[in-house]
């Protein structure tokens, strides 16, 4: 009787230490267009379920990106320790939505095929396993409208700043004046 009693407590102790266990979370994520130029407006958009969050992180791959992910406002900045674009989840139903807009964006998008990901919490592409994230991938062609050209003539900030530096002399020199 007595091991009776020390294996209930052991099946205690485990049951609090491991706690319950819950459903892992179920993503979902599409794309429209999968074909856009750079420059051009994709639509984020899905679900999630299993979990109530109020939002989804988002990361994107491609050409030239950082492997881990980058972040869709900024391709410079990688993925990860808290550096993502999120999307806020409707409560009521688990979906939510995002617009990128790719003409204003940081850094360089160049044509090829990107693969956006969304999940659940916060972290980079290599420390997820194949059930913690959903993926759509988006063919990006070149952009349809050529970069334009600096619209102001390159010699007008060197002559901004000459005229500064002698409206600062020249403050700096009533103040000295009144002293």
């Amino acid at each position: 009787m007595r091991w009776l009693y020390v294996l209930i407590i052991i099946a205690a102790v485990l049951g609090v230490v491991t706690g319950p266990v819950m459903a892992a979370p179920v993503l979902s994520i599409s794309a429209s267009p999968h074909q856009a130029h750079i420059g051009d407006v994709v639509t984020l958009n899905g679900t999630v379920s299993g979990i109530t969050t109020i939002a989804v992180y988002l990361f994107v791959t491609g050409p030239d990106l950082d492997t881990r992910g980058v972040t869709l406002d900024n391709l410079n900045i990688p993925a990860g320790r808290g550096l993502f674009t999120t999307a806020p989840v409707q409560l009521s139903d688990g979906s939510w939505t995002y617009t990128w807009d790719t003409s204003v964006i940081l850094g360089t998008m160049k044509p090829g095929i990107y693969t956006v990901y969304v999940v659940s919490t916060p972290l980079d592409r290599l420390r997820y396993t194949t059930e913690d994230y959903a993926t759509t991938e988006i063919e990006f062609l070149a952009s349809e409208n050529p970069a334009s050209e600096t619209p102001i003539d390159s010699v007008i900030p060197v002559i901004a700043l000459v005229i500064a530096g002698i409206m600062g002399l020249y403050v700096s020199r009533l103040q000295g004046k009144r002293k």
